[in-house]
């Protein structure tokens, strides 16, 4: 039975989204070289890999590839700390790059949810457990 193994980001321009995404925890290699090839990857914790390809990296495989257009189809969702927390991780990650598209908001499924894109357009999810009892 196959397994969950890796969750693929294609981006534009590599050093920039390994920047953003480390503001998300991501632990990344501070390797200075770790970023020419075009890839980069690291185990999470679980074992579950998470990994940022250039746009050119996939066309060297793929050469008909292209960016979707229109919505996305696929989103990283990041469980914060607090619902503050997912709320100072928005405004951070706007700082660092990332475009709105959706507000911290309490949902209707008992989180603080807030939706952003990355500075490729990825959307990027952040939520918390809103508090229960108050």
């Amino acid at each position: 039975m196959p397994k969950p193994d890796l969750v693929g980001v294609i981006v534009s321009d590599l050093a920039r989204a390994v920047a953003f995404y480390r503001r998300l925890g991501i632990a990344f290699s501070d390797d200075p070289g770790a970023e020419s090839d075009g890839h980069v990857e690291v185990t999470l914790p679980g074992g579950l890999r998470f990994a940022i390809d250039t746009e050119d990296t996939i066309r060297s495989f793929d050469p008909s590839w292209s960016p979707p257009s229109g919505g996305h189809r696929i989103a990283v969702a990041f469980r914060c700390d607090s619902p503050e927390d997912v709320d100072q991780t928005y405004r951070d990650l706007l700082q660092a790059g990332g475009t709105a598209y959706k507000q911290p908001w309490d949902a209707f499924w008992g989180q603080r949810y807030a939706q952003l894109r990355d500075p490729d357009g990825n959307v990027v999810d952040l939520f918390a457990p809103l508090a229960r009892g108050g």
